[in-house]
């Protein structure tokens, strides 16, 4: 579901995906019509933060052109071979290539510091860098890519003019929709009124 700019699929690298307008990955035209969720450096300092990748308390400077142009461009390249692999189908060597390069980078230090109240929180260290979290949700799609498990359970949702992805991790592996509270309540809605309709219409 979404929380803010996070839209919980099971995966960082997913997560990424669902930021697309379309909600079907970069480049595409048609979809559920959500807004770009990556507009600008706000908005990709947003999904950091939401997806975990950035804790809380860790000062984010200014988040240019350049950072938002590299996530864009990793999550076109990993929405090409997810979607490659869901359709058993041959990957882009050049999206392969990239997400590789990005992968073999190193991704942001963690530090466990205290807190004003003397918890300890995580902190990133050594500063915030573009190519160490590009590096982290990389890794991550590396990760699914190359898990025979991960994509046993990767699905596409199956609601109208959505193509969100997300790992089914429901008991019996039967969920349909990336939402049920959004598409899966749209699609209850939908059978309801041509339910309707047609009763209406047997009365006539």
């Amino acid at each position: 579901m979404w929380t803010g700019m996070w839209f919980d699929s099971g995966r960082v690298c997913l997560d990424l995906l669902a930021t697309s307008g379309s909600g079907a990955g970069a480049g595409s035209g048609s979809g559920s019509g959500d807004a770009e969720g990556i507009r600008d450096g706000d908005g990709l300092r947003l999904w950091l933060v939401g997806a975990g990748l950035v804790p809380d308390r860790t000062p984010l400077g200014r988040l240019g052109p350049d950072w938002v142009a590299a996530f864009r461009a990793l999550r076109g390249d990993v929405d090409s071979l997810v979607r490659a692999e869901l359709a058993a189908a041959a990957p882009d060597e050049g999206a392969l290539s990239r997400v590789n390069a990005a992968a073999a980078g190193p991704p942001p230090g963690l530090c466990a510091v205290r807190d004003q109240e003397g918890h300890l929180v995580r902190e990133l260290c050594g500063g915030v860098e573009c190519a160490g979290l590009l590096a982290s949700v990389a890794r991550d799609a590396v990760e699914l890519l190359t898990d025979p498990g991960d994509l046993a359970l990767l699905r596409s949702c199956e609601g109208d003019g959505c193509a969100r992805l997300y790992l089914d991790t429901s008991r019996g592996h039967r969920r349909r929709w990336c939402s049920s509270e959004l598409c899966g309540n749209r699609e209850r809605v939908a059978r309801h009124r041509r339910r309707t309709r047609t009763m209406v219409a047997a009365e006539a």
